[in-house]
């Protein structure tokens, strides 16, 4: 028996995840005590496990910092995260004293998890609700105007908040540290290799153990006219504007049509209802999408995967830089359709077009397949138990930084060189142009050279 502590951020889409491994932990005759917030008691209790809960170390918000965290801001989230560390700081020194954990399992973003773990030297699991992001999966992230400001102008009041860490014994080098990662980490990963994006570069510290999910239901796909599901999810799903025109694009479509818009928004916005439409607070998603035909989603890990377990291909509409890299990697295998116009005439022309074509379903399916053949939450269970873990095989980002770091080399000073010779033998007053352009072509020839650097590097890890 071991005894294993649980932390996460009081996030649905982060919870739920880690719920079927606690339960499987448990099983197993290990304690588990797991360190969350009341609204999600009654779950954890179910699965067996201790609920301890953190709720009295939330701070409270003024309306600008509320404001932030509904807007997903990384800055708002960050500073918050370093906050409620610092407020637990004494109650989990007494709690790590007293329950002495062998393991910690805790979720990526859980700053105080992270901390407590190498404050205390204890061996740390971490549980990863989206992709595995490093230098190279992170390409699938794209971030609009507003989140690259939110980063930019947020740095100094982040810096300012990881200087009061210190004094409590946690030495952190920067906030890339706590959320970034790495090949010499463990970590439990709720997607399958063949999902993953650039699977190979992680070592293996990663395991990918498919969906964490608590159903034996099965995909049931024949009935008498298709079902459609709409679902942007637990955080920003307060959109009336968008159930609307969702709701004006399907309601003459011979189909079912279920919305969930969570507990945020009154149902009464939306007016009456066509007869094929239904809108619940919450449903239960797994057991909606086994039937379902197509699933209009934000794109948030856990939807994406239930809807892939299901075989319910989809129409993608990303909100965040995140999603828009879930979105992406299930456009590429072809089981969900971008939505690039959200009016109701896209909605219905996305919608008829996943419908139409056999090839999306057969996608999703062929992915709901690759899931239910990983080792789920058994395999994390196990993974988690024998941690911490070795890796025998070779750093693969670690050499692509040595062969980046060369090609960087070599690049900058034949710009130099160029520079030096167009001063010496044309004139000065237009060497600017070249820095400039040069500048300009090193990201775009970086990016060239990155990828053919990374199958030179996977070559030698053959």
């Amino acid at each position: 028996m071991k005894k294993l502590a649980f932390f996460c951020i009081p996030a649905h889409g982060h919870t739920n995840p880690m719920l079927p491994v606690a339960a499987e932990l448990v099983r197993r005759g290990n304690m588990v005590r797991f360190y969350s917030f009341g609204e999600f008691g009654d779950k954890i209790r179910a699965t067996g496990a201790d609920f301890i809960s953190c709720d009295p170390f939330l701070p409270e918000l003024t309306k600008r910092e509320e404001a932030g965290l509904k807007k997903v801001s990384t800055t708002e989230m960050t500073i918050q995260d370093i906050r409620i560390t610092l407020g637990m700081n004494d109650f989990l020194d007494r709690e790590f004293a007293a329950f002495g954990p062998d393991v910690v399992y805790t979720d990526s973003v859980c700053f105080w998890g992270k901390l407590s773990a190498w404050k205390h030297h204890v061996p740390m699991v971490v549980s990863t609700s989206t992709f595995a992001f490093n230098q190279l999966s992170s390409q699938y992230m794209k971030h609009g105007p507003g989140e690259m400001a939110d980063v930019i102008f947020g740095l100094p009041r982040i810096s300012r908040e990881m200087k009061k860490l210190e004094p409590y014994g946690y030495h952190v080098k920067g906030v890339l540290s706590l959320i970034q990662s790495d090949n010499h980490t463990d970590s439990v990963v709720y997607t399958s290799r063949k999902f993953q994006p650039y699977a190979e570069s992680f070592s293996e510290h990663y395991a990918f153990v498919g969906p964490s999910v608590f159903s034996d239901i099965l995909p049931e796909k024949q009935k008498e006219r298709p079902l459609i599901y709409i679902s942007l999810g637990t955080v920003i799903n307060d959109r009336p504007d968008f159930y609307n025109k969702c709701i004006d694009a399907l309601k003459d479509m011979d189909a079912g049509v279920i919305i969930s818009c969570g507990n945020t928004m009154d149902p009464k916005l939306l007016g009456a209802l066509p007869g094929n439409v239904s809108i619940y607070p919450y449903v239960d998603q797994l057991s909606v999408l086994s039937r379902a035909d197509v699933f209009i989603t934000h794109c948030g890990m856990n939807s994406v995967s239930e809807s892939l377990y299901m075989a319910a291909p989809m129409v993608l509409y990303p909100q965040t830089g995140e999603q828009c890299a879930v979105a992406r990697r299930v456009s590429e295998i072809g089981a969900g359709i971008l939505l690039r116009d959200d009016s109701a005439e896209g909605i219905r022309a996305a919608v008829q077009e996943i419908l139409d074509n056999s090839a999306y379903a057969e996608a999703a399916a062929g992915c709901s397949s690759d899931f239910r053949a990983c080792s789920g939450a058994a395999g994390a269970a196990e993974f988690i138990e024998n941690a911490p873990h070795t890796s025998n095989g070779i750093d693969i980002v670690g050499e692509l930084n040595k062969e980046n770091a060369k090609f960087q080399m070599l690049y900058w000073l034949t710009v130099i060189a160029v520079i030096c010779l167009m001063g010496i033998f044309i004139s000065w007053k237009y060497v600017w142009v070249i820095g400039a352009a040069a500048g300009v072509l090193s990201s775009l020839i970086g990016g060239t050279v990155q990828k053919r650097l990374y199958q030179k590097v996977l070559g030698k890890g053959e």
